[in-house]
């Protein structure tokens, strides 16, 4: 059970499989959830018990999150979001995050792990980055009920490497009929119920080298929320996990 010095109420936006982990973890924690919001018209039906809630944490779908952000961040109320595929709107909830002096936690994955993970590929990217005799991709497995593809994972996974690749110029959605030789393949694939699975691989005519994380279940991303959601309380300005891993690392 996770420990808090504060108990949260809480505002759910999104109530599918990770809203409902979401609330078992806050909840043993010893959280309130005060509202679960699952369309925009509950936003307006629950002024009142929004104005009482600590923070929200926001799983919806793509076309939803950066309405509901907006929404909490004009309320006042932090908000922690892990909903992917918006990416192209971030910068702007990011900047009125600041001008309205807010808190907006933002992550593409919430897992402890993953971001170990993450970590260990920086670092695995910087090593590699001048063996250009090695070629990199990247795989994403994940359940056929999500969205968007690539994952926001395996694109922050990318967005990681390419700085220190200097034969690689972006990534792009594998194409095996006419593969770029600058470009950094990402392998999507949808199958049954798998929570997530992240493979980074570096290849040469001599070995191989791959990276994995994989996820048993989705209680570490869940996990990850909450911790998020209890630490942003009473900060200002926009976080990701970096920001809250270094602070606990001091």
């Amino acid at each position: 059970m996770m420990k808090s010095q504060r108990f949260l109420k809480i505002i759910l936006l999104g109530y599918g499989k990770m809203g409902r982990a979401i609330e078992r973890i806050a909840t043993e924690a010893g959280h309130e959830i005060v509202l679960r919001i699952q369309n925009s018209s509950q936003w307006q039906e629950n002024e009142a018990v929004i104005r009482r809630a600590d923070v929200a944490i926001e799983f919806s779908r793509p076309e939803a999150a950066f309405q509901n952000v907006m929404n909490c961040i004009a309320a006042g109320i932090p908000v922690v979001c892990g909903t992917t595929g918006w990416a192209e709107r971030l910068p702007e909830a990011r900047q009125f995050c600041m001008e309205r002096q807010g808190a907006f936690f933002y992550a593409s994955n919430f897992s402890i792990g993953v971001y170990i993970f993450m970590e260990t590929n920086r670092r695995l990217a910087q090593l590699m980055g001048r063996r250009p005799q090695y070629e990199t991709d990247i795989e994403e497995i994940h359940h056929v009920h999500k969205l968007d593809a690539p994952s926001g994972t395996a694109v922050t996974l990318a967005e990681t490497v390419l700085p220190y690749l200097e034969h690689k110029k972006d990534w792009a959605l594998e194409n095996p009929q006419s593969p770029a030789p600058e470009t950094l393949p990402i392998r999507s694939i949808r199958s049954g119920e798998v929570p997530g699975t992240h493979i980074i691989t570096y290849r040469s005519a001599i070995d191989t080298i791959v990276l994995i994380h994989e996820a048993h279940s989705r209680e570490g991303f869940a996990a990850g929320a909450v911790e998020a959601a209890q630490w942003i309380v009473g900060k200002h300005g926009c976080f990701g996990m970096e920001d809250m891993m270094q602070a606990e690392a001091i």
